[in-house]
């Protein structure tokens, strides 16, 4: 009877997905990696970055650190560091003295058009129709508010331009 009773759990807590003993004291320490790559994407998000040299930093393979990344955060590595990215240039772009080739290699991107593609896909629009729009939406805003308010949201259906009249 015990035996069955002891199998029975153990079934019940793997079907709950409840990690055996002593699982949860290394996905503790797989969460404290985890978090220290979020925490150097966000510190060196201007330097080239890529899963391996972030994965080699915490002893962990390039796709390893990609599937718990993408578990623990909902977004690829690469995903995280791109978003970074974009809320930097964001911030520069509503500043307005920067030009758009200026503010995506002062963000890190080493392709201008892979920037742009990526920044119209989070935000909407392209770069410099937010460049020479966001100035006047977010003016008199403190650059606190601001920032939440213009935050990229992945995930999030862009909007739909309005159809100009030819």
């Amino acid at each position: 009877m015990c035996l069955l009773t002891s199998f029975s759990l153990s079934s019940l807590r793997s079907a709950a997905g409840v990690p055996p003993h002593g699982g949860s004291t290394q996905h503790l320490r797989d969460l404290a990696r985890l978090r220290r790559v979020r925490d150097r994407i966000d510190r060196e998000y201007e330097q080239p970055l890529d899963v391996e040299a972030l994965g080699r930093g915490v002893h962990m393979s390039a796709g390893h650190l990609s599937r718990e990344f993408r578990l623990a955060y909902g977004e690829s590595p690469y995903s995280y560091l791109m978003t970074r990215r974009i809320e930097r240039a964001m911030a520069l772009l509503r500043r307005g003295d920067l030009g758009v080739t200026e503010v995506c290699f002062a963000v890190g991107c080493s392709s201008l058009g892979t920037f742009s593609s990526r920044f119209t896909e989070l935000v909407g629009i392209p770069p410099s129709t937010y460049r020479r729009d966001a100035a006047r939406a977010t003016a008199g805003m403190p650059p606190c508010v601001a920032k939440q308010v213009t935050r990229p949201i992945r995930n999030r259906p862009a909007p739909v331009a309005e159809p100009q009249p030819a």
